[in-house]
């Protein structure tokens, strides 16, 4: 009796340590952007420089996800947990004593591989260690651990700016990890299982693609327009995905085990994840220029204005994940897809110019189905395939949904600015732009619906 209370008890702690590094890195992630004015000051750089420090830090996410297979597959969960705290903390302390630009790109990019290495992989881990009919629960916790952080890096990040020098932030972030690594030492076991396979090099080659279409993509929205330079670059990472695909396909012992896609559940959940993180982000970049440019709103109120839908996430994340394992995933990702059509169609149908609350309760429904959306299809995702390919089935939905989020944003932002400019209005002022915006995500979320229909239920 006692040896089973125990080994709860150690469980329960190893989750606990392993969901406190996953929240720390989600919000050093997402708080930057509130602090982009004092560095800008501080480094004397302009604001497309000091963006990189969130672009870079995607870029280099986005390589590491597809690796954190074979990095499962050959070293201990214990070395890889400990290494990423590590590696991160390392990044931080860098950011702190940085007095140039380029010293804090380099920590940032540290910081990039040990979030790349970890989110995927803390997932597979989490689903590996949970029987299948408790999955959701506990990656309803996962998402709430995500989702939480994520929402409230740029309010943490701004209370803490409010009584402290920009390093202040950043010292907090290096203390936290310091206690995370030393109860990871104590907590953190090593429980996968290995299959040792040699890392192929030319595959991490062409995955250099997907940096490239990353970065046609979120420049293709910044600058709201493709160059010459980012037509060559897309054409040449296009080449690359393609290679890198076939090489995963074709190859015994491959990077990034892409045959899962054979499985028509699993598409659909990779697709379905993609599609709700798109009406995420989207309402969580869209939403604040709304505010400011049509409500003529105040920054501080387009921000907080974020809290209400982030609070109702936070708070659905867990209670989707066991309705998911009770009343199956099928009905709980309709429903989701459901709330995220119904957001989009009263934005796109109400015509006119709402209100500061009615946009609020727009986006908590958006947010809601998201809640029973990402993180129930990326279990549905999990649970369609054997054990073995569990990393590489988390690593494709983390990195698809990276690249569809990116797509959604600079997408959102295009159509924006054209469908202004095509009526004769300033970027980003006009009501018609947002209308624009607001119908193609309708459209986007419908299809998304439809994808959630097709979802063979595996409770029947």
């Amino acid at each position: 009796m006692d040896s089973t209370i125990n080994n709860a008890l150690k469980r329960k702690l190893f989750i606990i340590t392993l969901l406190s590094g996953t929240f720390t890195m989600s919000i050093s992630q997402s708080s930057l952007s509130t602090a982009y004015p004092t560095l800008m000051k501080f480094f004397g750089v302009t604001a497309p420089t000091i963006q990189w420090l969130t672009t870079g830090f995607m870029l280099i996410m986005s390589i590491m996800m597809p690796i954190s297979p074979w990095l499962l597959n050959n070293i201990s969960f214990k070395k890889i947990f400990l290494g990423v705290v590590g590696i991160f903390a390392i990044g931080t302390l860098i950011i702190i004593l940085a007095q140039n630009f380029a010293m804090a790109m380099l920590g940032r990019a540290l910081e990039a591989i040990g979030v790349g290495i970890l989110f995927p992989s803390f997932q597979s881990v989490l689903m590996t260690i949970t029987p299948e009919e408790g999955r959701g629960t506990t990656m309803g916790f996962a998402g709430l651990v995500m989702g939480s952080a994520l929402a409230s890096g740029p309010i943490i990040s701004g209370i803490v700016l409010n009584f402290l020098q920009w390093q202040g932030l950043f010292v907090i972030f290096l203390l936290i990890m310091i206690v995370i690594f030393i109860t990871g030492l104590i907590y953190i076991k090593d429980v996968m299982p290995r299959h040792k396979v040699k890392l192929d090099s030319l595959s991490i080659v062409y995955l250099l693609g997907i940096i490239g279409l990353l970065y046609v993509v979120n420049q293709a929205g910044s600058q709201h327009k493709l160059s010459t330079n980012l037509i060559i670059l897309l054409v040449v990472s296009l080449i690359l995905s393609a290679l890198f695909i076939h090489r995963q396909l074709t190859k015994d012992e491959p990077l990034l085990d892409l045959k899962v896609m054979k499985n028509f559940n699993f598409d659909l959940s990779v697709l379905l994840t993609g599609f709700s993180y798109i009406s995420l982000i989207v309402v969580t970049i869209i939403y604040p220029l709304y505010y400011q440019n049509i409500l003529h709103t105040s920054v501080l109120v387009s921000g907080l204005a974020l809290v209400p839908p982030a609070i109702l996430l936070s708070i659905l994340n867990p209670l989707t994940g066991k309705l998911a394992d009770k009343i199956g995933f099928k009905k709980t990702l309709i429903s989701g897809m459901s709330m995220i059509v119904i957001g989009w169609v009263l934005l796109f149908f109400l015509n006119m110019k709402l209100g500061i609350w009615p946009m609020i309760l727009i986006a908590m429904l958006i947010e809601g189905g998201n809640a029973f959306v990402m993180m129930p299809a990326t279990t549905l995702g999990g649970n369609s395939l054997p054990e073995s390919l569990i990393p590489h089935g988390t690593a494709i939905i983390t990195t698809v949904r990276q690249l569809l989020g990116s797509l959604g944003v600079s997408l959102a932002t295009l159509i924006l600015v054209t469908a202004n400019q095509n009526h004769g209005l300033s970027a980003n002022l006009g009501l018609i732009g947002y209308h624009y915006v607001f119908g193609f995500f309708c459209a986007m979320a419908i299809i998304g619906f439809v994808f959630a229909l097709l979802i063979k239920n595996q409770k029947d």
